[in-house]
């Protein structure tokens, strides 16, 4: 333990931030499924038009995404689309 005493911690709230959005992606995801509906169709008009009638209300899931702005979640997507390539 001392020997960690002089070391620098690093604490990077990026990481738990993009942890959220991922966290509310799928969650959101989930809950629009369950629901019947087609869940990439509604989450494209909620992240294009900003209307959160396109999300259910279903386990929280119009709440959940609210949380986060638009540009969090393209962001989300992105970093996720890209690191699969």
């Amino acid at each position: 333990m001392s020997d960690n005493i002089n070391k620098t911690m690093k604490f990077d709230v990026s990481n738990e931030k993009m942890n959220e959005a991922r966290e509310i992606i799928l969650n959101v995801y989930k809950a629009l499924e369950e629901k019947g509906y087609n869940s990439i169709n509604q989450m494209v008009g909620y992240i294009l038009s900003g209307d959160p009638t396109y999300i259910t209300s279903h386990n929280n899931a119009r709440s959940l995404i609210r949380k986060l702005e638009r540009d969090e979640l393209l962001e989300e997507l992105l970093k996720n689309y890209l690191n699969d390539k």
